[in-house]
């Protein structure tokens, strides 16, 4: 069991479960157990942010790796870089934690390190000891890995439309590079949590707050409007009348397009268990088939490369257009979605118009004991569940990797009996803690 990765790098409270030593020590375990000798490291818009990436460079330097130092940037410029330049890479950022969360992302040649890379990670930062400094790398700040991830937005072909859109930044790491590649294609660009000050990151916008996206499509009267992570690597997208449209519904509005252009490989897509029983049907209505993962947008992106596929993600908004890019980008798949509307004609409400989503709700139960998920009584109610609501409902129970919680979702398709058995699991989750 890994002790600090979760499904998505390190994270933890800054000064608590994650420290400057901690990533000094991470920054030389780069050199000494993956054998690195180039790294770039950028960082989000947390307050901690920039300590953390100059400890990790520190401690990549004090080994003799040689540092480029991107800044604030979206961790797809990251990923994308080190996947072009065969380096490795580090983004800092919690993604879409509050602002006392900060965490660890690492990459190898843009893929993020497999589970024994970590856990030999894990191994150097808790044994190894002091180090005599035979050479030390160099340092340097460089705007080529933005330059450089800035030219995939060639291949889109995009032409200036005539949207008015509305953008929410989370006050976080996407909130230049947003408005500057959407507004040469918009009519009007009318944004949000754009200034960051090193601890409104995510409060109350951002992919998680989508109310706020909501509101400002509504007083703007735009036709749509994007919503951002704090790191960039996500977006869920609300239509002219404020209403959601997730992940699952994204990918398929882009699957449905890739198909009808005979571009969709082996005509799947790949989803993970979260994803809603109806978007399952929708697909196979279009004769798309889907294959489901764990929860994790490294374990879509394995599934995706391993059979070369054209799109997986995730509902909470990670989606990966594999033809394009081998990471989640918000901004990236935001500007397909501009594409799809433009070469199609059509709205929103239309392109998802097949989908009928059954009754799905998550409840987010804190829990700084993760191990209560594996309790038999809990177990028990998930496989009494599961039989009774057999093909008609989903039960997943599991313990999130990013943040201290137990993550329950639920969906049948008779919404009473849907909230009848949430409650039952919330109440046996309580009993459990009180023990």
């Amino acid at each position: 069991m890994a002790k600090y990765f979760g499904t998505d790098g390190i994270r933890g409270r800054v000064g608590l479960e994650l420290t400057t030593s901690l990533a000094f020590k991470v920054g030389q375990s780069i050199k000494d157990v993956l054998k690195a000798d180039t790294l770039v490291i950028g960082c989000d818009t947390r307050e901690s942010s920039y300590d953390f990436m100059y400890s990790v460079a520190s401690g990549a330097q004090s080994l003799g790796i040689n540092v480029i130092l991107a800044g604030v940037v979206p961790t797809p410029v990251i990923q994308y870089y080190s996947e072009v330049k065969k380096i490795y890479g580090v983004m800092i950022t919690a993604s879409h934690n509050p602002y006392h969360d900060n965490g660890i992302k690492v990459f190898k040649y843009g893929t993020k390190l497999s589970e024994e890379e970590e856990l030999a990670v894990e191994y150097f930062v808790d044994n190894r000891g002091e180090f005599d400094v035979i050479s030390v790398g160099k340092v340097i700040t460089s705007d080529e890995p933005l330059n450089i991830y800035k030219e995939i937005y060639k291949d889109l072909n995009l032409k200036k439309s005539n949207y008015v859109v509305a953008i929410d930044s989370a006050h976080g790491a996407n909130s230049v590079i947003a408005k500057e590649m959407l507004s040469g294609y918009v009519k009007e660009l009318h944004q949000i949590g754009a200034n960051p000050d090193g601890v409104n990151i995510n409060n109350g916008v951002g992919s998680t707050h989508l109310e706020s996206i909501i509101s400002l499509v509504k007083e703007k009267n735009a036709d749509f409007g994007f919503s951002y992570d704090g790191d960039g690597d996500r977006f869920l997208l609300v239509d002219n009348d404020g209403d959601i449209i997730d992940g699952d519904k994204i990918i398929y509005i882009i699957a449905s397009y890739l198909k009808s252009q005979n571009k969709l490989n082996k005509d799947t897509v790949v989803l993970t268990k979260m994803s809603n029983l109806g978007i399952i049907k929708a697909f196979n209505d279009l004769g798309i088939k889907v294959v489901k993962t764990d929860v994790g947008d490294k374990h879509v992106l394995a599934q995706i490369k391993e059979f070369d596929y054209s799109i997986g993600g995730e509902n909470s908004g990670h989606i990966i257009l594999f033809d394009h890019l081998s990471t989640g980008d918000g901004l990236f798949v935001s500007m397909y979605i501009l594409k799809v509307l433009e070469e199609t004609n059509k709205t929103l409400k239309e392109l998802i118009s097949p989908i009928n989503m059954y009754p799905q709700k998550m409840e987010n139960i804190k829990a700084y004991n993760k191990d209560i998920v594996n309790d038999q009584r809990i177990t028990d109610l998930v496989t009494k569940t599961q039989a009774l609501w057999s093909d008609d409902g989903k039960v997943l129970v599991r313990a999130s990797g990013t943040e201290p919680l137990i993550r329950v979702t639920l969906s049948y398709k008779d919404e009473k009996e849907l909230d009848k058995v949430m409650s039952e699991f919330i109440s046996l989750f309580k009993t459990l803690k009180e023990e």
